[in-house]
């Protein structure tokens, strides 16, 4: 369930489309390498290889073998690393950076080993750690939450219990101007079965701690819950036994990895 944080913390989407059809050596493969260029920015740069692009897309069987298996592994790899420097895209990055990371996510997506995740609910079990989402904190809520001065945001965890249909999840907070070394928030959800890839969330309560954080939060608590309030629906769009992919009901990317962190 997702993943994670959001207006919706746990994060939903639409099934990812086959990007593009199967094509002949010839005269087609100009076509596709244009019409690749146009769909994916990467493709005009050197960060990602049109003939990979390529290979990937016509490999696209829906069964994940161990060619398929090195395949996705090369994706994730690639994704990670435009990852690298984006502080989980919380404060927004470059609309050219975006374009490639939904761009890679999109052929995960489509490379997907786990088309039904809810049935599969071992693989979504267990604590992750986000390391992007589409959800921006900027201008007036960023000064608002004081995230430009003496309060700084940690990690961001997401724990699922599928035994109790329950999700946890932990935003920490740096404080040091205030002499607190670290604080949380904690945000319990729990979560429905509505389709085999897709969960509805409800949201059931939320803590500050330590007591002084929340006095600092208090003024501006709906502003911070409205960021992260995981209520709605998530679609689980990929998982396997290190990463998860959710988009939510509105519009939102949650990329998590598996964590060995306990936050329940």
């Amino acid at each position: 369930m997702s993943a994670f944080i959001s207006n919706k913390l746990i994060h939903p989407s639409t099934h990812a489309p086959h990007l593009f059809p199967r094509v002949s050596r010839t005269k087609e493969n100009i076509k596709t390498h244009s019409l690749i260029s146009a769909i994916h920015p990467m493709a005009k740069t050197n960060r990602f290889i049109p003939d990979f692009i390529t290979k990937v897309t016509e490999n696209n069987t829906g069964l994940v073998g161990e060619e398929d298996s090195k395949t996705l592994s090369h994706l994730k790899t690639q994704l990670l690393q435009q990852l690298e420097g984006t502080n989980r895209g919380i404060f927004g990055v470059a609309s050219s950076k975006k374009s490639d990371i939904e761009a890679l996510v999109k052929l995960l997506e489509s490379q997907n080993p786990t088309p039904d995740p809810t049935l599969n609910l071992e693989k979504v079990g267990g604590c992750w750690k986000l390391v992007y989402s589409s959800i921006t904190i900027l201008g007036s809520k960023r000064t608002k939450l004081g995230l430009r001065d003496f309060i700084t945001l940690g990690e961001f965890y997401q724990t699922i219990d599928i035994q109790k249909s329950k999700a946890v999840n932990v935003i920490k907070f740096n404080a040091s101007g205030l002499k607190l070394l670290n604080g949380k928030l904690t945000i319990e959800a729990s979560f429905k079965i509505a389709s085999k890839s897709r969960v509805e969330i409800s949201y059931d309560n939320s803590t500050i701690t330590p007591d002084q954080l929340m006095n600092v939060f208090r003024k501006n608590y709906d502003i911070l819950l409205g960021i992260f309030n995981p209520e709605g629906w998530l679609e689980i769009t990929y998982v396997d036994d290190t990463m998860r992919i959710g988009r939510d009901d509105k519009g939102n990317l949650f990329i998590l990895e598996r964590s060995e962190e306990e936050t329940m």
